[in-house]
């Protein structure tokens, strides 16, 4: 091959990403799945992941790159865009045709042959366990994978941030209390169905931490009133009745038109999310009915303080840790935390200005708060 990378966190994790492939190829082809991509080699994914970061640094009429390159041959994809001349791949021919293809969705297809990558175009399908890079702001780079079933959102693998590099550990909840949505996102389980209720959550956690504000967002049992112990009354934007938008959603059966209905999430997803950014929480059941936004957050009577907090993040070396909840954030932070010790069947979701995302869940193993850390498996 004669592209040679430069960047030596790409050298240092191709390896290990190509192990993971390998395994996950391995899984699945036992298990009888047909529709799979091309596994990549090392040299492959070192070079893919190389001309991405170069990219990601460079400028194009003021805008940096934002790119989604899939490596897959035209034929493994059901309409691909071909250009009539396959393109070099290199970090110029990238930024140049980056602002053609940054909506979300549209990947650049890239693929080898006589030992040289090149790019042949583009397209909005991609096999199962596809190898993708990804670049949404300079010097970040995230290696994921589509999803066996092609439902939510893809898998992330690995997360380089210049010579930082965060490899996910599926195997994070083989030994603690895992929420659904965290078991979702490590490609634990199976997601049903466009609007399964764990796919929501996901794409809400994204949501509210692209707005970039801030938020907590609480989730409630259905029909369980013990939660108002915990929130300071009155609650100044309390919804009434409660608003069934994206509820009714999430009801719907799989007869609806797809695209229709799943656009029609999306904006509905959009708009309970961004009620997050106001000062406060925003609540809803676990039917996804909005109860209020902007609640204050306060101790239940009788209950304590919340002292102590399990910590950990599912990435490879993320050690365990029993941390005080200053050391967690802020106030935002403390307050779902307690907010979660005194209504254990709540979950919460804290998205920081900063760009981390924590999940607060009642662990009965360790019988108090955990708080997982997964802004790696959202980007």
């Amino acid at each position: 091959m004669s592209y040679k990378p430069t960047y030596k966190a790409a050298n240092t994790v191709s390896a290990k990403i190509e192990q993971h492939f390998v395994k996950l190829h391995a899984n699945a082809a036992a298990q009888g799945e047909l529709d799979l991509a091309t596994q990549p080699n090392r040299k492959i994914i070192e070079a893919l992941i190389d001309v991405a970061f170069w990219s990601s640094l460079r400028k194009e009429e003021g805008h940096s790159p934002r790119i989604s390159i899939a490596f897959l041959p035209p034929s493994q994809t059901s309409k691909p865009l071909k250009f009539a001349k396959p393109l070099q791949l290199n970090a110029n021919t990238i930024t140049k045709v980056a602002p053609g293809v940054e909506r979300s969705g549209i990947h650049l297809g890239v693929w080898e042959e006589d030992g040289e990558l090149y790019i042949w175009g583009t397209t909005l399908n991609i096999p199962n366990f596809c190898f993708v890079v990804d670049v949404s702001e300079p010097g970040l780079i995230v290696i994921k994978h589509r999803r066996i079933y092609g439902i939510g959102k893809y898998t992330n693998v690995a997360v380089l941030k210049g010579e930082q590099i965060r490899i996910v550990d599926d195997t994070s909840c083989s030994n603690r209390d895992c929420p659904p949505i965290l078991k979702a996102l490590l490609d634990l389980t199976v997601l049903a169905s466009w609007n399964d209720p764990i796919n929501i959550l996901i794409q809400f956690s994204v949501s509210m931490r692209s707005h970039g504000r801030g938020g907590a967002l609480l989730i409630v049992p259905k029909n369980d009133t013990k939660w108002q112990e915990s929130i300071i009354h009155p609650i100044q934007y309390l919804v009434e009745p409660p608003f069934c938008g994206l509820s009714n959603l999430a009801k719907q059966g799989g007869n609806q038109t797809e695209i229709f209905s799943q656009g029609a999430l999306r904006r509905e997803v959009e708009h309970l999310a961004g009620l997050t950014a106001v000062d406060g929480a925003t609540i809803i059941n676990e039917d996804f009915d909005l109860i209020a936004f902007g609640a204050k957050i306060g101790r239940a009577k009788g209950k304590p303080t919340v002292e102590q907090i399990a910590f950990s993040e599912p990435i490879v070396g993320g050690e365990d840790a029993i941390l005080y909840p200053g050391q967690l954030g802020g106030t935002r932070h403390f307050s779902v935390a307690q907010f979660v010790n005194d209504q254990p069947q709540a979950i919460g979701l804290v998205a920081s200005q900063d760009g981390h995302f924590t999940i607060f869940s009642w662990s009965k193993q360790q019988n108090m708060v955990m708080a997982h850390r997964i802004e790696t498996l959202l980007l």
